[in-house]
């Protein structure tokens, strides 16, 4: 990392910002188009992941649109409120590269009024968090993330906007699940309420706003309506929460058009990326809400400095990742679903293969005299496909963001099959926790139900009731799988500190980091098969075997 071109690139973004030189430039036929006086609009995004950039190949708006549409709402004589639902700052190295920072200043030009945190804003650890919470020049919200120290929301609870006729509530809700789709040491400080307290501290956050005299209430909430979050997700909390006039979704990067509502609440969504950005307008009686694309913005207008922002990181990020590391001769699979979540692929046989080799190395170099017998990478680590040919940087680090060390965990046969259980216990639905694997042999039999036992601590996900009912092992480091064999596993750190279903790796006694990043070995791993990712990789080994 050039780190005089970050400070540099950091300083002209904040001079700009501080000249105020962001500026919507409306169409020729915005000014008139409609008059929006007294009304309010509430301008949504969620699960951004960093693509501010505008992609028409894509069809990913960027962060200029977001601005466009506010400046021209503004000029409707609308109330605005510009909120996001979480997930703005991981997901691409233009923010990656800054550890979530800029995407606070691309958001504070925008006009951002609140916001929730989503799981990935606690990617790059606590203090990264703390940082782009100081910087930002709006609010956090978020009721049901709770100090340890204070018992207090940690961030904020929420924020009253008064407008000349109305007078809006907007509070915020983070999904309990950050606790295990974080690394659990970048939560340890704080608290996610759940269950039943998540539904009592929304209804106690809509009293205080009711108490106030607000006129409409909004929840932003990462909380998405995907099946995997039963119980704590937009759907559960408005069924159990009365008042809420608009829920503004994230966390399943689920697209819903016009919203749907339930128990009163209009609960509204945009899918992910900026491919879409969600327009709710409220006339002091009805709630309407759309979905707006790259093609309406053409009669609303746009907003070059925003761009002209966003590049001058991107040019930064660009010139770091410039160049190649590998070839492949064959498409790598990192497809989410049917894909890395859901079954075994040729991708996820390569992270594993690189994960036993760099540990293997690790422990020759260090005069260890440990054998390596098999390596896990979770499904929810590895973020896109690799197409044929040359690999750049770029999309090593898109590929594998998130910066994690690989580590040796000592465990027992009983540990592995439990660990293996319980990361396939969606099994044949997406689960981030699904493991890739080297050196391990084994077979689900999604016939045979998930037997939930006793939730783990601080976590959202159960121990299996009866591991093996589901999972057998049948061969680990090329030996018959012995259930009292000890056996040393490769695994990221998120894995070893009990990230996702993998609980049981952080009870090791010994948990070994090396202190090699996962990209990094990635690397190294490529260059002793002369950087060539070849027809050994062409399909799946065959490690899993699926019974449906």
């Amino acid at each position: 990392m050039n780190k005089f071109l970050k400070r540099l690139a950091v300083g002209v973004l904040s001079l700009a910002m501080a000249a105020g030189i962001v500026a919507y430039t409306p169409a020729a036929t915005a000014e008139a188009k409609e008059d929006l006086t007294g009304k309010l609009v509430v301008i949504h995004t969620n699960d951004m992941h960093g693509h501010y950039e505008k992609n028409e190949e894509e069809g990913g708006m960027g962060m200029s649109s977001v601005r466009a549409l506010k400046g021209y709402y503004e000029k409707q004589g609308a109330n605005v409120l510009l909120l996001d639902a979480g997930d703005f700052s991981q997901g691409t190295n233009l923010v990656n590269y800054y550890k979530g920072l800029d995407s606070i200043y691309f958001m504070n030009a925008a006009g951002y009024d609140a916001v929730s945190l989503g799981n990935h804003e606690f990617d790059f650890g606590f203090d990264a968090l703390q940082e782009m919470a100081a910087a930002a020049d709006f609010p956090i919200l978020d009721a049901n993330i709770i100090s340890k120290e204070t018992g207090e929301p940690y961030f904020g609870d929420n924020k009253i906007f008064a407008f000349g006729n109305m007078t809006v509530g907007v509070f915020g809700l983070d999904t309990p699940e950050t606790q295990t789709k974080a690394s659990p040491k970048n939560v340890k400080d704080v608290t996610f309420l759940d269950g039943a307290e998540l539904y009592a501290c929304a209804q106690a956050q809509v009293d205080a706003l009711k108490a106030a005299g607000c006129d409409y209430i909004i929840c932003i909430g990462h909380l998405g309506v995907d099946e995997e979050s039963a119980g704590r997700r937009s759907l559960d909390v408005v069924s159990q929460v009365t008042g809420i006039d608009l829920f503004v979704d994230g966390h399943s990067h689920t697209r819903m058009d016009g919203g749907v509502v339930l128990n009163g609440t209009k609960i509204v969504s945009t899918g992910n990326y900026l491919e879409r950005i969600g327009v709710v307008v409220y006339d002091g009686k009805e709630t309407t809400a759309k979905l707006v694309n790259d093609a309406d913005m053409f009669s609303i207008g746009g907003c070059p400095d925003m761009d002209a922002f966003v590049k001058t990181f991107a040019d930064v990020v660009n010139e770091a990742y410039a160049g190649t590391f590998a070839t492949t001769t064959c498409q790598l699979n990192g497809n989410r679903a049917p894909g890395v979540r859901t079954e075994e692929t040729n991708l996820g046989d390569f992270a594993a293969d690189a994960y036993k080799f760099i540990a293997q190395t690790y422990a020759d170099e260090n005069e260890m005299n440990m054998v390596i017998d098999g390596a896990i990478q979770n499904g929810g680590g590895i973020r896109a496909s690799i197409e044929p040919g040359d690999i750049s940087m770029d999309t090593l680090y898109t590929v594998f963001p998130y910066g994690n060390t690989i580590s040796i965990v000592t465990i027992t046969g009983e540990e592995l099959l439990e660990a293996l259980e319980a990361s396939c216990s969606a099994c044949p639905d997406a689960l981030g926790g699904f493991p890739q694997v080297s050196g391990i042999v084994f077979t689900v039999d999604t016939t045979v139900p998930y037997a939930q036992g006793e939730q783990y601590p601080d976590s959202t996900y159960f121990a299996p009731a009866n591991p093996g009912s589901r999972v057998t092992i049948e061969s680990v480091g090329g030996k018959a799988f012995d259930l009292k064999a000890t056996y040393n596993i490769a695994v990221n750190n998120f894995m070893a500190d009990g990230g996702d279903t993998y609980y049981v790796l952080s009870k090791s006694e010994n948990i070994i980091d090396t202190g090699v990043v996962d990209a990094e070995g990635l690397i190294s791993y490529v260059n002793s098969l002369n950087r060539v990712i070849g027809d050994e990789y062409a399909a799946s080994k065959g490690n899993i075997t699926i019974i449906r």
